[in-house]
């Protein structure tokens, strides 16, 4: 793989979704027929999950289609995002964040999951901590993404650097669901990965060597977040509260009735994913994340400096405008 220097890695990203921004169509003064939701096959993503399988998504916007479509990195959704092609969306902070630098029409909702992502290395590695990843190859859902920019701060924190910026470990972007493949063909020494991928893996007898905890702020951050086009909620208010009360409706399921929560997790990441999860790997999973839709300003706040630390912005922009009121 390639690797490119920071400076440039920033200005290409900027590049690419400022372009992006100048296709984002007029929202239109009728109530949308149609609600693009966009989420990732993620416990992380649990109340998306729950709320299309469970059908209160469908049932709370009524009479317009629900089009949910599944993305495997914040990255590639944020894309989508500018694009004009996503309404709504589940996303990790870090793209968001970046979004809403970049200038895109984003609102922030709420939230959705807080810790739920590990860093497990490769059984027949020699990783024991953070300081052996020095010289590893080491994958991330995406360059860019919220678990790329948590494993940078931790590289820094532990005097390493990725090899784009002249260190010795080498990132890979590799689909949380891939990096059991990937382990088996040793195209990954460890990876920071969000849940239940990193139970899956120490199911397999991989190493979890960062927990939920250790990866940032004791484990008390947001993973996961709900956003909306500003443009589309300001022409379909009914629609967004709407759909929030199912999002409230999903995390009181997940938090209230979890062994409930889990088989529709479960059915529905059959359903994307085509592998159906033991029991035990998804409830080791569901005991690492916690579910809220409570949007943590002061959180973001510092994960916005941390997208800076990362190269992926100049600098941390005030999120405050970005808050849905």
């Amino acid at each position: 793989m390639t690797h490119l220097p920071r400076s440039f890695r920033l200005k290409t990203l900027a590049l690419s979704l400022t372009g992006l921004l100048t296709l984002v169509p007029q929202a239109s003064a009728q109530q949308a027929t149609t609600v693009r939701l966009g989420f990732f096959p993620n416990l992380t993503h649990a109340p998306a999950l729950v709320g299309l399988e469970r059908g209160l998504f469908q049932k709370a916007i009524g009479s317009a289609k629900l089009d949910a479509r599944q993305f495997v990195s914040g990255t590639t959704l944020t894309e989508a995002f500018a694009a004009g092609q996503i309404d709504i969306a589940y996303v990790g902070p870090g793209p968001a964040i970046s979004a809403a630098a970049r200038g895109m029409p984003v609102q922030f909702l709420a939230g959705a999951s807080e810790a739920g992502a590990v860093l497990v290395a490769r059984k027949d590695s020699a990783i024991r901590s953070y300081k052996d990843l020095a010289g590893k190859i080491v994958a991330v859902p995406s360059l860019g993404n919220t678990q790329d920019i948590s494993l940078r701060h931790i590289l820094t924190e532990q005097g390493l650097k990725s090899k784009a910026d002249g260190g010795s470990v080498t990132i890979v972007p590799i689909p949380p669901a891939d990096t059991i493949a990937a382990f088996a063909g040793k195209r990954a020494d460890a990876t920071l990965v969000p849940e239940p991928w990193g139970a899956a893996l120490e199911a397999q007898g991989h190493r979890v060597i960062g927990t939920e905890k250790t990866v940032w702020r004791g484990g008390k951050y947001p993973t996961t977040i709900v956003i909306v086009n500003a443009k589309f909620a300001q022409a379909n208010p009914a629609l967004v509260a709407n759909f929030l009360k199912a999002h409230t409706a999903a995390v009181a399921f997940l938090t209230k009735s979890p062994a409930a929560a889990q088989s529709a997790v479960n059915a529905q990441l059959t359903k994307l994913t085509g592998e159906k999860l033991d029991l035990r790997v998804l409830q080791r999973a569901f005991a690492r994340t916690r579910f809220t839709t409570t949007l943590d300003a002061e959180a973001l706040k510092e994960y916005a400096a941390l997208n800076v630390e990362a190269g992926y912005a100049r600098s941390a922009p005030d999120l405050t405008p970005f808050f849905r009121k």
